[in-house]
């Protein structure tokens, strides 16, 4: 009987030879019921309930640029790629498989399409996206994802972000030698979580500014740094006010415009 078994389990597990070669089969996704990354859901909920896409046609502002029409829907196709896991523009195609388009709330453009309006973009241009982001976090925050009564440090530093090709706009050489931007980036002291950033030249110098020098400006180099568009006092400078402050006195230490977040550097 046992012998009998065995005979049957291999009769059963025999394979037959493929008459075609492996690199000849095709898988393909075309199921039209299905959708892959069904976790975009969720982020396309947000994006929603947030109104990014009217955000974005409302400030990005490329008027006379071929590739600039309404470009909410690019700017959100491309977010919700890079959410699945993309990493290149051909990679926004995953977007358009099966079912997935209908889980969004805006149109999902093709990639050619993606890469006529990046292109249009100049080095200014990135100051529009810095207030679309700003935008859309306070937006997120009134909404009660903040940090509610609960304090929030904010870590303002500069980082260095190679690239490649001597066309891009803004693109130069530091004092790293390395040729890429040099952006300010704040985020939470907690979670790592970048809030906003600066976008700068490669060449930027954050230690001097030029109109650190200025006669109208008040404070020196040791007590006072400049960040955007603000003068904040150094760590130093900070600590002494606040020890100094009389009892029951409003915190004199600065703080960024975000409610309840106070900055460091």
């Amino acid at each position: 009987m046992f012998e009998s078994l065995f005979t049957h389990a291999k009769e059963a597990l025999s394979v037959k030879p493929v008459s075609r070669g492996i690199d000849r089969i095709a898988v393909t996704f075309d199921d039209p019921n299905l959708v892959a990354n069904a976790g975009l859901l969720l982020i396309a909920t947000l994006v929603k309930r947030l109104g990014l896409e009217d955000l974005c046609n409302s400030t990005i502002r490329l008027s006379g640029r071929i590739g600039g029409f309404q470009p909410g829907r690019k700017i959100l196709t491309l977010v919700h790629a890079m959410v699945a896991g993309a990493s290149h523009i051909d990679h926004a195609d995953m977007l358009r498989a099966g079912s997935t388009a209908k889980v969004l709330s805006h149109r999902v453009m093709a990639p050619s399409t993606l890469g006529t309006f990046l292109r249009s973009f100049s080095f200014g241009h990135v100051r529009q996206f810095e207030k679309v982001i700003g935008d859309a976090l306070h937006r997120a925050w009134s909404l009660g994802a903040g940090p509610g009564d609960r304090q929030l440090v904010v870590d303002i530093d500069s980082t260095i972000r190679e690239v490649f090709g001597k066309l891009k706009g803004g693109a130069a050489y530091g004092y790293t030698k390395v040729l890429g931007y040099h952006p300010i980036l704040a985020t939470r002291a907690d979670t790592g979580e970048i809030l906003h950033a600066r976008m700068r030249k490669g060449s930027a110098n954050t230690q001097i500014q030029p109109s650190l020098r200025s006669p109208s400006r008040t404070g020196s180099p040791s007590t006072t740094r400049w960040v955007g568009r603000q003068w904040w006092p150094s760590a130093s400078t900070r600590d002494a006010a606040s020890s100094s402050a009389a009892p029951g006195s409003p915190d004199p230490r600065p703080r960024c415009g975000l409610p309840g977040a106070t900055s460091r550097f």
